[in-house]
């Protein structure tokens, strides 16, 4: 398999958004919007996923309303329309992340090739679903497959069939167990699947709730390269499963991965990692945000009329808002005075809200 084709599964985070956020599509916005700053700010790349379901096909007619059946009921609470799934996928591409999904059936494929989707996702439960497995081949989208539960079998057959066809494959070790505990990680499970298939990037499918920044630098360490959790905000007055992420244990995660690499140190195939005293150095030509005029509370940052409104020079002060951190559709919640600097308080921003991020930039600067 051509080596540069796997590219794209290199040092990728796949963010799964838990529970298909309830069907929800004010939520899913809302933890789009949360997590994509989060991976800007962390210069990480990272796809975010969403589950397709043809809901009206998926379960058997005779077992729509049995509401005791718990991934039934889950499953109708959060269908939602190929509409909902356009508006996720659109925002998610704007956010400057992957968009990407886990298709449960033939039709959701269809509605993965409609959407433009570059990479797919198969789940554990359907790594020997060989009618879902072939129309997922038929688009040659590079897939990413955990194996759960898989037997030896299954795994090698899989693989196969990807490699005969000369489509990108990345195999994620996996436990099932969701939350998973510690003891039961497996994570020399990775050696396992690097010995088995040497071609491949091998990944690390994490459900574990005690301690995932321990797992991901054991898993970097043993060679692990993709990487998937769920995710999830504290919102809506709907309690966070203990098997998900907020953006702060992501922000930990995230920052435990780059710590793995400059433990571990860049190979010879891959861009090395600064120095701290050099990112210190650069951070300090980095531009702060200034007003032009006097905004308004309720002004809306639009990148169309952005040079009008503010202009970028140093130096960048502790708590302002720099180059890095501009977004479109950013709203001041105060006032700010011409030549005045936008403090990230100013703006209503999850910068400000998650509270890693905020302790970061008021660090920062002079």
């Amino acid at each position: 398999m051509n080596e540069n084709k796997n590219l794209i599964f290199e040092d990728l985070f796949v963010l799964e958004i838990a529970n298909n956020h309830w069907g929800n599509v004010d939520r899913g916005l809302k933890i789009i919007e949360q997590f994509s700053q989060v991976v800007r700010f962390n210069n990480v790349k990272a796809a975010l996923k969403l589950q397709f379901r043809d809901v009206d096909n998926f379960i058997h007619k005779d077992f729509k309303d049995r509401s005791d059946i718990r991934y039934i009921k889950k499953t109708l609470d959060t269908k939602m329309s190929k509409a909902e799934y356009k508006t996720l996928i659109l925002a998610i591409k704007d956010s400057g992340c992957i968009p990407m999904a886990t298709p449960f059936d033939e039709a959701s494929v269809d509605l993965c090739e409609e959407l433009d989707l570059p990479i797919i996702k198969i789940a554990s439960s359907d790594l020997n679903d060989w009618p879902l497995i072939e129309r997922i081949a038929k688009t040659k989208k590079p897939v990413i497959v955990s194996t759960g539960g898989a037997s030896l079998k299954d795994m090698d057959d899989f693989v196969k069939f990807f490699k005969n066809r000369n489509i990108p494959i990345s195999v994620n070790h996996c436990v099932s167990v969701y939350p998973s505990e510690d003891r039961e990680l497996e994570l020399n499970q990775i050696d396992f699947l690097k010995n088995r298939y040497p071609d491949l990037v091998i990944g690390w499918s994490s459900h574990e709730y005690r301690d995932w920044n321990n797992s991901i630098m054991i898993a970097y360490a043993k060679g692990a390269r993709t990487f998937e959790r769920h995710i999830d905000i504290e919102a809506d007055g709907i309690a966070v499963s203990p098997y998900c992420s907020t953006p702060e244990n992501v922000d930990a995660w995230f920052k435990a991965f780059n710590k793995a690499k400059e433990m571990c140190g860049a190979p010879g195939s891959a861009k090395r990692n600064p120095p701290e005293k050099e990112i210190k150095y650069l951070d300090a030509l980095v531009r702060g945000v200034y007003a032009r005029h006097d905004l308004p509370k309720g002004y809306v940052i639009d990148h169309s009329t952005f040079d009008n409104d503010f202009y970028m020079a140093v130096p960048l002060l502790k708590g302002q808002l720099s180059c890095r951190e501009v977004k479109n559709g950013e709203i001041l919640e105060r006032d700010v005075e011409a030549h005045k600097a936008v403090m990230i308080d100013d703006i209503d921003s999850p910068y400000a809200k998650v509270e890693s991020l905020r302790k970061i930039i008021y660090g920062r600067g002079l």
